[in-house]
């Protein structure tokens, strides 16, 4: 597969700019293209707005960025097609959390003329906040340990640390026991999630215990939490988190909304939600920033639609998942646009 990222001193890699590539999926693979400014576009992110439209910029990890889709087809293209005259701006950077968001928003568009900022929060992207190392595949497909920028609190104060991070990988087995606390597992439990994807190799397993909803039922009656962190209000990744949401808002002198965008578990109604909900909900409005959540409204599709919103096996959201969430949240986006004229 064609590489198409580079180093960045401060965020810690970005897309290389004015790049086109078809990347191979189990979708049947989809097209990258980015502009100038090293973000997936087909336009410039042009500095001065043009007279009658409105513009959003938007800020996410790939559940924004669009893996798995082409450009055109994601959330953020879709709302422009929903919305009149409005541009979106995607500053969406796959495997980064909403700490790396911040810096980019810093290093690119601070300056930037816009009507409302949006800030896409995916649920589980906290423990990357609370990490400081994460895994990436690298050409060959090999997982390989790089550093990462990161936030910690000293005194009530966030400060930046783990910058720059390094250029090359990092070897974990060189990490003391203490650093290795510190990389990022995107599964609570691991060794079970890789037994599972064995398991599902075998047709009758997946026919049985997958396809038939078999385990989604168990998980709903054991009251499965996908992300812990949510629940304890003194976790140290949500009070950085929380810290960042108020940095972000309470100092940007517009508009900005942050929405969650749920993991599968939530939209297939097999976990409650409740807990990321009340945490985000609280954290943004206390900052003076305004909450879009989409999530009651994608679980009124029918269980078989929403199914249709995710790739089985990679488990990002598919043409027709992007599609669902923009029509979701294009009211209230239309809403707030008329608002901060």
């Amino acid at each position: 597969m064609r590489q198409i990222y580079e180093y960045h001193p401060l965020i810690g890699f970005r897309f290389i700019p004015e790049t086109k590539a078809r990347i191979p999926h189990e979708g049947g693979g989809y097209l990258v293209r980015t502009n100038q400014s090293g973000f997936r576009s087909d336009h410039l992110f042009e500095k001065r707005r043009r007279s009658g439209m409105r513009r959003i910029l938007l800020f996410g990890d790939s559940f924004t960025a669009g893996d798995g889709v082409s450009n055109g087809q994601r959330y953020g293209d879709y709302l422009e097609k929903f919305v009149p005259n409005l541009e979106v701006f995607n500053f969406g950077l796959p495997g980064t959390g909403l700490d790396q968001h911040y810096l980019i928003y810093q290093q690119y568009a601070q300056s930037i003329d816009h009507d409302l900022l949006v800030i896409a929060v995916y649920i589980e992207n906290i423990r990357r906040v609370g990490s400081r190392y994460r895994y990436f595949a690298n050409d060959v497909g090999e997982h390989v340990l790089y550093q990462k920028p990161y936030y910690a609190l000293r005194e009530g104060r966030l400060e930046l640390l783990g910058v720059p991070p390094s250029k090359l990988p990092i070897d974990p087995n060189a990490l003391s026991e203490e650093e290795r606390r510190w990389i990022c597992m995107r599964e609570r439990f691991p060794k079970l999630k890789r037994l599972f994807v064995r398991l599902r190799q075998h047709r009758l397993f997946d026919d049985l215990i997958v396809k038939s909803g078999v385990k989604d039922k168990v998980l709903a009656l054991l009251g499965y939490k996908p992300v812990i962190e949510y629940e304890n209000p003194r976790n140290a990744a949500w009070l950085v988190m929380q810290a960042l949401i108020a940095k972000w808002i309470t100092g940007h002198p517009k508009l900005v909304a942050l929405m969650p965008i749920p993991i599968h578990q939530y939209v297939y109604g097999v976990s409650n939600p409740r807990s990321y909900q009340m945490r985000l909900r609280s954290a943004t409005e206390r900052a003076g920033g305004i909450f879009i959540d989409p999530l009651p409204s994608r679980v009124q599709y029918t269980l078989e639609e929403r199914k249709t919103f995710y790739f089985p096996v990679d488990g990002h959201m598919t043409k027709a998942g992007h599609e669902a969430l923009a029509k979701a949240i294009a009211p209230t986006i239309s809403s707030l646009l008329m608002d901060s004229k």
